[in-house]
């Protein structure tokens, strides 16, 4: 639950303009001195690829159409995630584990253990704030700062989950179990592809078998 860079989305205007500044500055190349052409190439270059870092936007993330509570509560173990500064201490046995409590909110509570075998214990609070799909929750570990959590993919038996936020910035593969079936594993790969994330990035920490 432990929660790309955001591209930059311009209309066809704006490109337009960002092109005709790129034209300028190649017209007027030859004509600056020696000394500021190595400027000048840079900033073409910089240029270029923020016109291609435009064309490539991401469409909105999206998330399962509807999620049970219920079913959703209990122990899921940490197969992988993007590098996070919160979790940099974990080394291996990643689990979190939720519960629904009388109010209505849901306790959070994180373990994992460090390099030098010591556990680490991170206990928290989360809230629904899409009552229609239960797919879009606020989690918060220091009141009263508050995170997105949104389940992107779920089995349909819940026996695993992929968790990330409107950014897609941060992301977790869940699993009820230590390790996932290979065949699990690749569908989830697959499936964060689509949905515009980069499986090059993700750590796989230890998990030990229960």
């Amino acid at each position: 639950m432990k929660m790309l860079g955001r591209p930059v989305e311009v209309d066809a205007p704006s490109i337009k303009t960002l092109l005709a500044k790129l034209s300028t500055s190649v017209h007027t190349f030859q004509s600056v001195p020696f000394s500021s052409r190595a400027l000048k190439s840079g900033l073409i270059t910089f240029l270029l690829a923020s016109v291609g870092t435009m064309s490539q936007s991401q469409p909105p993330l999206t998330t399962v159409p509807y999620v049970d509570l219920d079913r959703y509560a209990g122990e899921w173990f940490e197969i992988a995630r993007y590098p996070n500064r919160f979790e940099k201490e974990c080394e291996s046995d990643i689990t979190a584990v939720y519960s629904l409590r009388s109010d209505g909110k849901i306790q959070v509570v994180n373990n994992c253990r460090k390099a030098n075998g010591a556990t680490k214990e991170s206990s928290g609070s989360g809230k629904v704030v899409d009552p229609k799909t239960n797919a879009k929750l606020k989690i918060s570990f220091f009141w009263p700062f508050y995170g997105d959590y949104w389940i992107v993919d779920l089995d349909p038996d819940y026996r695993y989950a992929v968790v990330s936020e409107p950014k897609r910035e941060y992301l977790w593969i869940l699993s009820r179990s230590p390790q996932m079936e290979p065949a699990d594993h690749q569908r989830v790969i697959a499936r964060i592809r689509e949905l515009g994330f980069d499986p090059n990035r993700l750590v796989h920490p230890k998990q030990r078998e229960k």
